[in-house]
Formats: C-alpha cells, sequence, structure tokens
C-alpha cells in the first residue's frame, strides 16, 4: 500500500497543529532562537511588505508585526489559519493577515512584495512543489526583494537519528529534505541572484558550540540550511551577492 501523500486534508486531520507544545509556544526556546536566526537573514525593514509561505502558527506574523509596514501569513491547510486567526483575534495587530491558499499559487498580486519567507517549509514540500513555490517567490516579489528560505539539513546528528527512529521520533511531514545544492539550485532556477548562503547552528547550548567550531569541516555538525535570495532589478546595492558568511552571534 502506498504511504498517504502528506497534503491540506492531513494537516486538518492530523494533530500536527497542536501536538508540539515548543512550536505552539512563540515564547519557547525553539522559537525565540527560529525567530532570531530567520530574522537575520531576512533583514525585515519597517517599509517592507512581507509575505510569508507555510506560515504554520503565525509565529513570523507575531514576530515581525512589530518592524514591517504588512505581514500576510500563508498556508493551505484550514486547521493552520483557523488557529492563526485565533490567535490574531486574542493579539490584534493591524498590519498582520491570514490567507489559505497553495505557496505555490497564493493569488496575491505579483511584483508587491518587498520580503518572502520560507522558514521550515522545503522540507515539507515535495519535489514537484518545490520549484512552484521558488517561482511564485519571485513573482510575488518587486525587482530587488528578498527571498529568505530556511531549512534543516538531512546530514545532520539530530536529523540521522530522528530519520532511523533512534532516540528521536521521525517527522512523516518531512517528505523531502533540500540539500544546500539543491535549495541553490531551486533558487536560480526560478531567477534569483543568491545574497546568502550559510549553515546555521541549533538552539542547543552544547551542541551549538560543537556546530560552530566544528560544522565548517564535519556535515553532521550543520544543523540549518540558510539561503537568500535577491529578484534581480532593484539597483547594484540589491544585487550584490554575498555567499558563504554567517550569521553574527
Amino acid at each position: 500500500m502506498e504511504d498517504r501523500r502528506i497534503d491540506a486534508e492531513y494537516y486538518d486531520s492530523a494533530t500536527y497543529f497542536e501536538a508540539a507544545p515548543h512550536l505552539v509556544d512563540r515564547q519557547s526556546a525553539f522559537q525565540r532562537y527560529r525567530i532570531r536566526m530567520v530574522t537575520v537573514l531576512a533583514d525585515p525593514r519597517p517599509t517592507d511588505r512581507v509575505v510569508d509561505l507555510g506560515c504554520g502558527w503565525g509565529t513570523f506574523e507575531f514576530a515581525l508585526a512589530g518592524r514591517v509596514r504588512e505581514i500576510v501569513g500563508v498556508d493551505f491547510s484550514r486547521k493552520s489559519i483557523e488557529f492563526c486567526n485565533a490567535e490574531l483575534a486574542r493579539d490584534p495587530r493591524g498590519n498582520v493577515s491570514f490567507l489559505k491558499a497553495d505557496a505555490g499559487d497564493t493569488g496575491l498580486p505579483g511584483s508587491d512584495w518587498d520580503l518572502v519567507v520560507a522558514a521550515d517549509l522545503f522540507e515539507h514540500l515535495y519535489p514537484e512543489d518545490s520549484g512552484r513555490v521558488a517561482a511564485e517567490a519571485f513573482r510575488l516579489l518587486r525587482p530587488g526583494g528578498r527571498f529568505a528560505a530556511w531549512t534543516p539539513h538531512r546530514g545532520h546528528l539530530l536529523e540521522i537519528l530522528k530519520n532511523n527512529g533512534i532516540l528521536l521520533k521521525p517527522d512523516p511531514t518531512h517528505v523531502d529534505y533540500k540539500s544546500m545544492a539543491r535549495l541553490l539550485e531551486t533558487f536560480r532556477t526560478a531567477g534569483f541572484d543568491i545574497r546568502r548562503a550559510y549553515y546555521a547552528e541549533s538552539h542547543l547550548p552544547g551542541l551549538r558550540v560543537a556546530e560552530r567550531m566544528l560544522g565548517r569541516w564535519v556535515p553532521f555538525l550543520r544543523r540549518r540550511i540558510a539561503v537568500l535570495g535577491v529578484k534581480p532589478g532593484g539597483g547594484a546595492e540589491a544585487n550584490a551577492s554575498a555567499t558563504g558568511a554567517p550569521p553574527p552571534g
């Protein structure tokens, strides 16, 4: 029997959005780490209009609301959008909204946005969908706009243990991990110039030290893949490329 396809119906019928307290809680150590690291990568600005693809629990909408002009969270899961709208009702933000739509076909206006974020999305995308999502990000962005992607590195020690069911439980929604090379190819095929590309350390203090010291040489200590692409046409500064630089701190 074929494995069940992980699609919107899967997320809507499963307990995915309730089962992990460290993901639901925006103040958890893990979510604070995600917010800090993705913010460093994406560099949101006060004038930015932002689209967050695969918004999940609305983490970045609430984290960035005070730093950007507008942010729209997009997810194809009805349960995700219901959760996010309930959170928004409890904690109103005038520049935040949520949209139930496919990340590869949002229906939002094209060439109208300054920043697109895809944090912990690409590992949930089947190979045939990854290119569609990158192409949609390209369509959404104005010239000079940025596309920030953040995804786990399959070769990291924790992912190896998880995917082999050793100490950690496999995540069935991680249907296709992307390597750094594949993610860069996906960005470039969509038309992006690469501004930054690096491996980032984890949020676990002891492991983080080892990752910082040895990650350059030891693949299983490379925790996260971070890539920032720029849509050409926004001027020399917007389209300058610099790869391999890690975030500060």
